[in-house]
């Protein structure tokens, strides 16, 4: 079940509460004059699958911050993989992914699987049983999904083979009588999960986690790509379509284990709205709206260990151990349920459980 909880995060205690500074991000953006900080926020190429920590870093080191940050233990969300401890201590799996890890000569430790040597896809496979899912499986997986919200088959794109066509008619929703609410709002509203989400490709999918194709807006297949079609289709001004881009993302979760791949998942959901806006818009975002965007996202795409439902390594206490009076030994600290928001409820944060075993 969801308990609810309190929202109560901070950072290590040299740097600022980054909760504190997303409610003040306005002020900052004033003070710093950040809306002109770039002029191209898309920070590569369309084409490009990698996104490079440098280049977010540039367009502005708060937003790295926001995509590395861990909501439920206010710290960093940590590396959970062995994968990168050959660059030094600081790279091991209970050592928080700062952004000076991953930034300048070091922007492309973190790629996606495909862009990984073969022997490295092998090594992640028998470590962790990591095998990402082909763009065409998702597609019909989310196809079965969206039949039975809408009672037919093929509403979004046609299978075809390992390829898929996109239907080019506006998708038509029925007037929600009950609640008085435009269908396609209900559908927009409608809470999706990913568990286990890797690089999230059920969810978004600028491109095939398998083969590395760049995927046109047209062709996307992700639950949070179909959500957005939505909105590009039934809204007419960039306000309404701001807030109901913003209520897809706050409807969109996903948990993952390791660190990298949670924030290439995160990196990807935030890029997939830069370009709905250019696809909407003909023009950039202001750095505001995507940093709003990646406080949503923040939230929402969790780093979870989901046999425990907990944050990764959240029972160690590096940075302030008290030892015991004989033994010398640290004190161990409980592990910390993770803590995701319901957006359409001001109760704050809440305890997230799946459904397994005795809970309830």
């Amino acid at each position: 079940m969801l308990e609810c909880v309190s929202n109560n995060i901070s950072l290590l205690e040299k740097e600022t509460p980054l909760s504190k500074q997303v409610r003040g991000w306005d002020s900052y953006a004033q003070i710093y004059n950040l809306e002109d900080y770039k002029d191209d926020v898309t920070a590569s190429k369309d084409e490009d699958i990698d996104i490079l920590e440098q280049d977010i870093e540039e367009l502005s080191p708060f937003l790295l911050k926001i995509l590395l940050q861990d909501k439920t233990t206010g710290k960093y969300i940590r590396f959970a993989c062995d994968e990168y401890a050959k660059y030094g201590e600081a790279y091991t799996a209970e050592k928080e992914i700062l952004p000076e890890l991953i930034t300048k000569d070091n922007t492309r430790i973190i790629q996606p699987r495909i862009s990984k040597t073969k022997d490295e896809q092998i090594n992640r496979t028998r470590k962790s049983a990591e095998v990402f899912t082909p763009s065409w499986i998702c597609n019909e997986m989310n196809n079965h999904c969206d039949e039975e919200w809408f009672g037919y088959s093929n509403v979004f794109n046609t299978p075809n083979g390992h390829d898929w066509i996109p239907t080019t008619e506006p998708i038509q929703f029925a007037e929600d009588k009950k609640s008085k609410k435009e269908g396609w709002m209900k559908y927009v509203d409608s809470k999706r999960l990913e568990i286990t989400c890797g690089e999230a490709p059920y969810l978004v999918s600028r491109y095939d986690t398998t083969t590395g194709e760049f995927l046109p807006i047209e062709k996307r297949i992700g639950l949070l790509d179909r959500k957005l079609r939505i909105v590009n289709e039934n809204t007419t001004n960039e306000t309404d379509w701001f807030n109901w881009a913003k209520r897809a993302y706050e409807a969109t979760y996903g948990y993952e284990y390791q660190g990298d791949n949670l924030l290439l998942a995160r990196e990807n959901l935030l890029w997939t709205f830069i370009d709905n806006f250019k696809f909407k818009h003909k023009r950039q975002p202001t750095l505001t709206q995507i940093k709003q965007i990646a406080n949503v996202i923040a939230w929402n795409i969790w780093q979870m260990d989901g046999l425990t439902d907990t944050a990764p390594f959240s029972d160690s206490n590096e940075d302030d151990r008290q030892l015991e009076l004989f033994n010398n030994l640290p004190k161990s600290n409980p592990p910390m349920f993770c803590k995701i928001k319901n957006w359409r409820d001001k109760s704050g944060a809440v305890e997230f459980y799946l459904l397994k075993g005795n809970k309830k």
